[in-house]
């Protein structure tokens, strides 16, 4: 008999054994040829699995170089392959194998810190093929590559002119106190020896981990555009810009397509710079300078803010610089007048005032700002310039007067609705747009709020009133919202004006890889936190108020028909049946009246509607039930509010619907009860 009881000192459900025998492991196979020349062997399989470029020294050392592509799907770095170059010694495996990375892509830091991480996979893995190295180092190449950049020197060749700047000597000889030469004419002083600021190992590593970090960013954003440049040393970028206002830049300034960023190698240490392309240098160097100025103020801002804050604020930086620019022509000139005291300066001054009127300062009028002719223009300027000296105060009613032609000219885009998110909180996005908006309107004729949903940006969309059935159009104009901007854009509306956003749709930009997330849901006061599909970083926006500034009204659409016919009064009450339940002389099963749309009257068929009207009949699109005498949208068989069936069906039972009848000699012929019983059992029965 069996014992189902376990032994003991044994478990239940656990291994008998619980690890194999020193002398029952057996090693892993090993081909004869490795064993025999395991360089060749080595060599081989790279061979197979690379195809390489190979190449032998003198001195017996192989080098082969190959192309090996990260294997990970979600490798982070922009890099299509690696370039690598393997040099195996002859005494291999006795020597350790190297690794040069060949990718001129790559800086020289990175390119150090992925040759090292070889060295310590070769000594941390004693006795593995070429093969398996190269697959470990693919299995780790992404966090080689996210290890701080190394440290390099780079040697430039510098030429020595200090013995051009003092006379020359004899070798261990003092220099001369004075020397005797031909007196030569005095040039400018040299401007003194300032050195330069000094900064800490700390300092330095943080500023190129940021430099890097933002190069990134701003080459993952502008990299496609055709404008696009990088210079080789890698300081100097051409990227295009689009200024947000440019009729309102100086005349010089409008041509400006693209703009040189030169972010130093201690950036943001060192000031950030920029130099404006395909425009006068005149008008340029206030603005550069201006620049310059504001991005030594907000060292806290990264190279893609820097961009849209100047695409934005250009024509304000331009003014505010050309303003700057007159106040110190105007003391220099100040100063050089009241310097000069002799009569021969003092007589063209005076008849340069008596000629020109110098009280009298003549402000050159920007060309966007004319409005009139040319003919218009000249006559004014030439009674502003022969006016007496108590017509002058005459002048600055004009000036006040073309300011505010300024004004409204400048405002001309500016139209409809427009949308802003006051206090906005942007945590790691760099620029949010709304990719699909849905708003809730107000009816100008009858007060009532209405939803428009799907709006997208430059698509018109119509809808009409649910209660008085008006129509009206919205069209959104999008702009984008970033840390200098907190407009969303424009709804133009015409018959209606907008009350409120409803839940939608934005679209976020990362802003460690200005990557576009996929649209996200959101409203008023509602927190939205994501993380970035591009590079795993964690963002979130907030929209705590939302405020929309009507700039200009919509106007109402024109009438789309004439005025409403007016209704005949059939004398009906709801819950009561129509006369005949609905039906006619046509159709006796038809238990509803139709309203035609070609005349808006009531007939029960079509045929009573041609017999009693002249003009040919058009498809109905509304009825009267039969059994409740209520209006309706059309339907095919049954009333919305009663239920009951408009539509005369034969019975299936013996009563046919209540309209039946036990004669049979009025049973139709079909009907299986007109003949039941005739002649069956009762009959034999009644036989004898």
């Amino acid at each position: 008999m069996l014992s189902t009881s376990h032994p003991a000192g044994s478990s239940g459900g656990g291994q008998a054994v619980p690890e194999a025998s020193a002398n029952r492991i057996v090693p892993k196979p090993v081909p004869d040829s490795h064993t025999q020349d395991p360089r060749r062997y080595q060599l081989n399989q790279i061979k197979k699995r690379y195809s390489p470029q190979e190449n032998t020294l003198r001195d017996g050392t192989t080098n082969v170089r190959f192309h090996l592509k990260p294997s990970d799907p979600d490798f982070p770095f922009d890099l299509d392959y690696l370039d690598c170059e393997l040099q195996i010694p002859a005494s291999y495996p006795q020597e350790a194998p190297i690794l040069r990375v060949k990718n001129k892509d790559i800086p020289r830091g990175f390119s150090l810190n992925i040759e090292r991480g070889w060295n310590r996979l070769v000594q941390d893995q004693k006795g593995a093929t070429l093969l398996a190295l190269t697959h470990a180092l693919d299995k780790n190449l992404e966090a080689f590559l996210s290890e701080q950049k190394a440290e390099t020197i780079t040697l430039m060749s510098f030429k020595d002119t200090r013995h051009e700047d003092r006379p020359t000597t004899a070798l261990g000889g003092a220099s001369p106190e004075k020397i005797s030469a031909p007196s030569k004419p005095t040039t400018a002083p040299r401007s003194s020896y300032v050195p330069e600021a000094s900064f800490t190992e700390e300092q330095i590593a943080g500023a190129k981990a940021r430099r890097a970090q933002e190069i990134r960013q701003l080459e993952s954003r502008m990299g496609r555009m055709s404008i696009y440049q990088k210079s080789a040393d890698g300081i100097v970028y051409t990227l295009p810009i689009e200024p947000r206002r440019r009729s309102e830049l100086p005349v010089g300034l409008q041509p400006i397509k693209s703009v040189q960023l030169i972010v130093p190698l201690l950036y943001p240490l060192q000031a950030l710079r920029i130099l404006l392309n395909d425009v006068e240098s005149k008008d340029a160097e206030a603005l550069e300078e201006a620049f310059a100025t504001k991005a030594a103020q907000q060292r806290q801002m990264t190279l893609t803010s820097h961009l849209n804050y100047l695409s934005q604020n250009i024509h304000t930086m331009a003014r505010q610089a050309q303003e700057a620019r007159k106040k110190i022509e105007a003391r220099v000139n100040e100063v050089s007048n009241t310097t000069t005291d002799s009569p021969s300066n003092q007589t063209p001054a005076s008849t340069a005032g008596e000629e020109g009127k110098g009280h009298i300062h003549f402000i050159p009028r920007p060309p966007e700002w004319g409005s009139g002719s040319e003919s218009e223009e000249s006559d004014v300027s030439d009674d502003d310039l022969s006016g007496s000296d108590d017509d002058s105060d005459d002048g600055g009613v004009a000036v006040g007067e073309t300011t505010g032609n300024v004004l409204s000219a400048a405002h001309q885009a500016e139209r409809g609705t427009s949308i802003s998110f006051p206090s906005i909180e942007l945590h790691s996005i760099e620029l949010l747009q709304i990719a699909i908006l849905n708003i809730s309107v107000k009816c100008e004729r009858c007060k009532t709020l209405n939803d428009i949903t799907g709006l997208k940006p430059e698509a018109e969309k119509a809808a009409s009133c649910k209660k008085c059935a008006t129509a009206f159009t919205a069209k959104f104009r999008q702009e984008m919202v970033h840390q200098s901007s907190i407009r969303a854009g424009f709804i133009d509306v015409y018959g209606c004006t907008v009350a409120d956003m409803l839940p939608s749709t934005f679209v976020p930009t990362c802003a460690r890889c200005s990557t576009p997330s996929q649209g996200l849901v959101s409203v008023r006061g509602e927190v939205v936190t994501n993380v970035c599909r591009e590079c795993h970083g964690k963002f979130t926006f907030k929209i705590p108020e939302v405020k929309f500034l009507a700039i200009t009204h919509g106007s109402l659409l024109p009438p789309t028909m004439g005025p409403r016919r007016r209704q005949e009064k059939l004398g009906l009450h709801a819950g009561e049946p129509l006369p005949e339940r609905g039906a006619c002389q046509h159709y006796k099963r038809s238990y509803r009246w139709f309203r035609f749309s070609c005349c808006s009257k009531v007939h029960p068929c079509d045929k009573c509607h041609d017999a009693a009207e002249d003009h040919p009949q058009e498809w109905a699109n509304r009825m009267i039930c039969g059994w409740c005498s209520r209006e309706q949208n059309y339907a095919v068989e049954a009333c919305v509010f009663c239920g009951r069936s408009v539509i005369g069906k034969k019975g299936r039972g013996f009563w046919e619907g209540g309209k039946g009848t036990r004669d049979k000699t009025k049973m139709s012929r079909k009907d299986k009860r007109k003949f039941r019983r005739v002649g069956g059992g009762e009959a034999r029965k009644r036989d004898p």
